[in-house]
């Protein structure tokens, strides 16, 4: 299944077509997605971008078209010399912040067109590298040519790339064999509801917009600043200790999300206000 499948899945069985995805998930990948409903679709900017952590397989000695199990292979070499050694090695070069291509089957757009209709038409163009950040990788078993990883990584991270790069590091090629996500932000797979539980009660997964955005600042608000919010107008940079640029969460008593906040010449400007 595809996230959109997902998302589709889910609206069928809920009734209510207003709902979104924030973070994709490959079709080979398993684990946490976030699903946003109604009003909260409006929130996925903030809820994607949290850290990202992984379980990958990685397969040494083969090389495909779309750097992970689902494509052809069209590359392949012998790895049965490499010790566990020396891929731990190769590894430390990936720690950090990194400069990684994207496959050329990946959603990003250039020229106006998806890379993966590119890809698809034949075609391969040039990319631009993106900087990324590994926070953590870990060889956590050694079963040759399969390795599995730890990754802990910021959002925009493709671990297809990361396996195809550590294949050409270590000279033998590789690709992604297994993926899944155990977590996104403060959302892990140990929370997780699985798939077939969300169909039967698709109500009883909601989390409220707080528990979602417990990573950003937040403000409680009185009735005559919401007052003044849904005005569109803004609140004293006062009500709010910090000169950060990052958004700031105005909820009421009740703990329900009234606003999206920033911080602008002093005032604290709302950008998105929630009924």
């Amino acid at each position: 299944m595809t996230s959109h499948d997902v998302v589709d899945r889910v609206r069928r069985a809920s009734g209510i077509k207003k709902i979104g995805h924030a973070g994709t998930l490959d079709p080979l990948a398993t684990g946490v997605l976030i699903l946003c409903v109604g009003g909260a679709t409006r929130l996925s900017d903030y809820i994607m971008h949290g850290t990202k952590c992984y379980t990958a397989q990685v397969r040494l000695g083969e090389v495909t078209d779309t750097y992970d199990a689902e494509g052809d292979v069209i590359e392949a070499r012998d790895a049965s010399g490499l010790t566990r050694a020396q891929v731990e090695q190769a590894l430390d070069a990936f720690r950090g912040d990194i400069a990684q291509v994207p496959p050329m089957y990946s959603a990003i757009k250039q020229g106006g067109r998806k890379l993966y209709d590119l890809a698809r038409a034949g075609e391969t163009v040039e990319r631009e590298a993106r900087q990324v950040r590994i926070d953590s990788l870990t060889l956590i078993d050694w079963q040759p040519p399969e390795v599995t990883l730890d990754v802990v990584c910021s959002a925009g991270t493709y671990i297809r790339s990361l396996a195809y790069d550590l294949g050409e590091a270590l000279g033998v090629g590789a690709h992604l064999s297994g993926l899944r996500r155990t977590a996104s932000g403060v959302f892990t797979l140990e929370n997780a509801v699985p798939f077939a539980t969300l169909l039967d009660n698709p109500g009883a997964a909601i989390i409220p917009a707080k528990v979602a955005l417990a990573d950003y600042s937040a403000l409680v608000i009185d009735a005559d600043s919401e007052a003044e919010l849904r005005y569109g107008r803004s609140l004293p940079g006062a009500l709010m200790a910090t000169s950060s640029g990052e958004p700031i969460m105005a909820y009421d008593a009740d703990e329900r999300l009234i606003a999206v906040l920033e911080m602008d010449d002093g005032r604290l400007k709302p950008t998105k206000v929630f009924a």
